[in-house]
């Protein structure tokens, strides 16, 4: 296995209050380009249901939802050894630098995706940001034991988050 390099620059901007991390772009979302690219991952269908908005299909809408809700997003491995898109499979996880986006936005909030990003935020970058997270279920394909309702019930903490 070969180090990969994390392909996507973070979605934010001065007006973001949170930050959603991921642990590692799937195959698909490294083909694509972007985040949650794998046609399978409710990412983008729970996120606009929590908002309330239609489901961005394109990357730029998908871009525009995150920012004009005031939502960063990005991924807490810079690169890592990985087989294709399983998590279990990470090794020589290199954290990506949060600091870029904590300089440029108050983050009141981080909200992991899955358990993987949770436990790598808590070994790699809690220290630096001094933001507790909160682990949501993931999105991911793989967690099949909760619906695109269920796993939008439990991302619905954003709000609270988001709200002024």
């Amino acid at each position: 296995m070969e180090q990969v390099t994390h392909p996507i620059a973070p979605v934010y901007d001065g007006q973001s209050k949170i930050l959603i991390l991921g642990s590692f772009p799937s195959v698909q979302s490294r083909k694509a380009a972007f985040f949650y690219g794998h046609p399978q991952n409710r990412f983008w269908r729970v996120v606009s249901g929590v908002l309330g908005v239609p489901c961005p299909k394109t990357v730029e809408e998908k871009r525009s939802m995150l920012l004009e809700n005031r939502i960063a997003l990005w991924d807490v491995i810079a690169s890592c050894r990985i087989e294709g898109s399983s998590d279990s499979s990470i090794r020589d996880v290199v954290p990506t630098d949060l600091g870029i986006i904590l300089r440029a936005a108050k983050i009141g909030a981080v909200f992991c995706n899955g358990q993987t990003a949770f436990r790598l935020y808590e070994r790699y970058q809690l220290a630096q940001t001094g933001l507790p997270a909160t682990v949501l279920p993931s999105t991911s394909p793989a967690n099949a034991a909760y619906s695109v309702e269920r796993l939008t019930k439990s991302w619905s903490v954003l709000l609270p988050a988001l709200s002024d």
